[in-house]
């Protein structure tokens, strides 16, 4: 089922997991015509859905950039559920929504926050990602640095981004170790935490985090993830 609202598309998918959802963002050039140079589709975290910051001011800021936003709803949330599955039932509810996000034809980079972000990445060379975005990587739960996930940003066989929060409890930037060529590049949230909230008293604003995060996404997307890559000619 897909209904139309103002400048989004909504399309329910079904999946093994059961039913998903997709809210299209169209990309869009200087004078309104629809194109796309790739699709982003990002999922959400296992304690929220697409009504996170991140997600919304990517879906905002990106179409005019010529590039479509897919938000993906799992299906425990569109079943109403509180809690998220395991990871491998997370894996199978992307992966049933693959086939409607590459029927859009331009290339498709996966992404997603938190949880969304470790399915993005654990599934990536299998479904044929063009690249893949990881917003909040939860590189460690909080507090325990020696349960790391980095594994998962190092076997995801694409170019990957990381956007992470200065003060991000699962994994500040510096925790995080992308010098190895070939692997994944890294983008501070100054002062951002999990969600990339902003405290008043951090000498910047909500919306200024916000942009640095849209315009790190922006400018990876628009050299084709080249300077996550050091050693691609």
């Amino acid at each position: 089922m897909t209904t139309t609202e103002k400048d989004r598309t909504v399309e329910t998918v079904g999946t093994d997991a059961g039913p998903a959802r997709i809210t299209w963002f169209p990309a869009t050039d200087a004078t309104g015509t629809a194109g796309a140079r790739f699709v982003l589709a990002l999922g959400h975290g296992a304690g929220g859905g697409i009504e996170a910051r991140d997600l919304r001011a990517l879906a905002a800021a990106l179409p005019a950039h010529g590039v479509t936003v897919a938000l993906v709803e799992q299906p425990w949330r569109v079943a109403g559920k509180k809690l998220a599955p395991a990871p491998k039932t997370l894996d199978t509810g992307w992966r049933g929504v693959w086939p409607a996000l590459a029927a859009a034809g331009p290339p498709v980079v996966a992404g997603g926050r938190s949880a969304g972000a470790r399915v993005a990445c654990r599934t990536a060379a299998e479904l044929g990602a063009r690249a893949v975005l990881a917003l909040a990587f939860p590189l460690h739960p909080p507090g325990k640095p020696e349960k790391s996930r980095e594994d998962e940003l190092l076997g995801t066989g694409v170019p990957t981004l990381v956007v992470q929060g200065g003060n991000d409890p699962f994994g500040r930037p510096a925790e995080f170790s992308p010098g190895t060529p070939g692997t994944y590049g890294i983008a501070e949230v100054p002062y951002g935490d999990h969600g990339f909230a902003v405290p008043k008293k951090a000498g910047t604003t909500q919306e200024e985090a916000l942009g640095t995060l849209t315009a790190a996404v922006t400018g990876w997307l628009s050299t084709d993830f080249r300077h996550t890559l050091p050693d691609t000619p």
